[in-house]
């Protein structure tokens, strides 16, 4: 039996979608994060010595880290309907996403993250502005140049293409779309890529999507 053990809130999430994507029996167990710091739990550190999230246990393997989860998970379950066929420009860029997805997103938006909360963080009133000027220049010379190039690039990418492996639906899909739910707390600056809103509401709209929520519990991003 595969156990997920599934934080709130988290990249775990994608993990109950993939499971329900592929038809898979499965059983949660959740974890709540710390109200003032909102870290896993010390409980994790049983289930895998660095006490992150998401981790899978499949009978006596455990098995961490989003994409290595994802890709064990198709290789073992997938019937054939979320892999691309080896060789293809399909297979290419499942790859390249799967990679993407954690390599080059998600650092963009775990860094605009903490330096949001650097300047509303508790600290004596005479850094404050030290803090928040640090802070302020950060994200305006290199995280929001960034994160609005690779926005873009990801809209032009799907201009072109149905999902982003191709026309048809991936894993790839799964996996990117933490990010582009990370990505749309930003509120305005992801409303200007229409093809990135389309395709989070596509993916969103999926019976398997909503029956991921429905197991997982209350699923709301940090912005």
């Amino acid at each position: 039996m595969i156990t997920v053990h599934h934080l709130e809130n988290s990249r775990s999430q994608r993990v109950l979608w993939l499971l329900e994507e592929l038809g898979c029996e499965y059983e949660i167990k959740h974890y709540r994060r710390d109200p003032k710091t909102s870290l896993a739990p010390p409980e994790l550190k049983a289930i895998h010595p660095l006490g992150k999230s998401p981790v899978i246990t499949d009978n006596h393997l455990t098995v961490a880290e989003s994409g290595n989860i994802i890709e064990y998970l198709v290789e073992m379950y997938d019937p054939g309907t979320l892999l691309p066929p080896v060789g293809t420009a399909e297979r290419r860029w499942y790859r390249y996403w799967l990679h993407y997805a954690e390599g080059t997103l998600a650092p963009l938006l775990v860094m605009t993250l903490i330096f949001n909360r650097i300047e509303t963080a508790p600290m004596p009133f005479f850094i404050r502005p030290i803090a928040k000027g640090i802070s302020g220049k950060v994200k305006t010379s290199y995280l929001g140049p960034n994160l609005s190039a690779n926005l873009a690039y990801l809209n032009d990418h799907l201009t072109e293409h149905a999902w982003f492996a191709g026309e048809q639906f991936t894993a790839a899909d799964i996996m990117m779309s933490f990010g582009l739910e990370g990505a749309s707390t930003r509120g305005a600056q992801f409303q200007k890529y229409p093809k990135l809103v389309a395709m989070l509401e596509k993916m969103q709209a999926r019976p398997a999507y909503q029956r991921a929520l429905e197991r997982g519990g209350p699923y709301q991003l940090m912005g």
